[in-house]
């Protein structure tokens, strides 16, 4: 049985009439406000060909543009990296037969999951501003990779629980069966598997923290969009240089999609096993929050 039937009824052929009304209704609707939004625009002189020419020059893109998105990237990039490394860890302590590193790092996990993001950003900001403990100078970029690598190691530590417990139990009892410890089981066969599985997933969390990093403005760090501002401001073109910024980001996470469609897609002609998104749905949801095993977790595919 689908999950969809499941969930509620497939629809008739009144409701899908209904439902096709409703949507080019809607998408009317939607085409009506645009052009207004778009009429305005032209009568307020934003969309003649002036306004774009900044873009044009080399000043706008090597003195703002550029460096935004280097700043943007390197972030992310720090980040990222920090966060799985973190998340592997407390991935492990929460598998853990250990009760006081388990409880300590489900503490951890639930904790920084419920924090927001800026919230995390802006606290160690004012931390290391306050304290003197680094340069100015990097207090913002240390606050950015701060706060995107508490959150989404949390995060990714439910995923990789999720991709474990989601493989056959046959994986675990091959494991013992043959003389290895709980632990080394869990680090020399679940785990690996578990990475693999989750791949897609894991690229997937990687435009979530893309996209976080744009928050850093809030703390005068120069990413994108604080460099966007800076050249609306210089040029008095803030409605398009957000358009551009906009663009770029759509741009990044576009392709970054498309790689995790990609390992997805070659994760099944491998006949190795695929966890889905609900993954990731379920641990940023708090569905995992209790017990040793977090249920829901669906895999596709071969045993691996």
């Amino acid at each position: 049985m689908s999950t969809q039937r499941v969930l509620f009824d497939v629809p008739g052929p009144k409701a899908r009439r209904r439902h096709l009304m409703i949507a080019l209704v809607g998408g009317l609707a939607l085409l009506a406000i645009l052009g207004w939004v778009l009429l305005r625009m032209q009568e307020r002189g934003q969309l003649t060909a002036a306004k774009w020419d900044p873009f044009l020059t080399a000043s706008a893109w090597t003195n703002y543009l550029l460096p935004g998105l280097w700043d943007t990237v390197r972030a992310a990039g720090i980040a990222i990296v920090l966060s799985m490394i973190l998340a592997l860890g407390l991935a492990m302590a929460r598998m853990s037969d250990i009760v006081p590193l388990r409880w300590a790092a489900g503490a951890f996990v639930e904790f920084f999951r419920a924090v927001p993001v800026l919230i995390m950003m802006i606290f160690t900001f004012f931390f290391l501003s306050y304290r003197g403990f680094t340069p100015n100078s990097l207090n913002p970029l240390i606050a950015v990779v701060t706060g995107l690598t508490l959150y989404n190691s949390a995060v990714i530590c439910e995923v990789i629980r999720n991709g474990v417990f989601s493989l056959p139990a046959g994986q675990r009892e091959a494991g013992l069966s043959i003389g290895l410890s709980a632990p080394q089981v869990r680090r020399s066969i679940l785990v690996p598997q578990a990475l693999t599985a989750m791949l897609p997933t894991l690229v997937s969390q990687v435009i979530v923290i893309n996209k976080d990093s744009a928050l850093g403005f809030i703390i005068t760090y120069s990413e994108l969009l604080t460099r966007s501002r800076q050249l609306a401001s210089s040029e008095g073109i803030p409605l398009q240089a957000y358009i551009v910024a906009a663009v770029i980001f759509i741009v990044i996470n576009y392709v970054l999609s498309k790689a995790a469609e990609a390992v997805e897609a070659r994760q099944r002609r491998k006949g190795r096993p695929v966890v889905h998104a609900e993954a990731q749905d379920e641990a940023m949801a708090g569905i995992t929050t209790g017990g040793d095993a977090p249920t829901g977790a669906r895999t596709s595919g071969g045993a691996g």
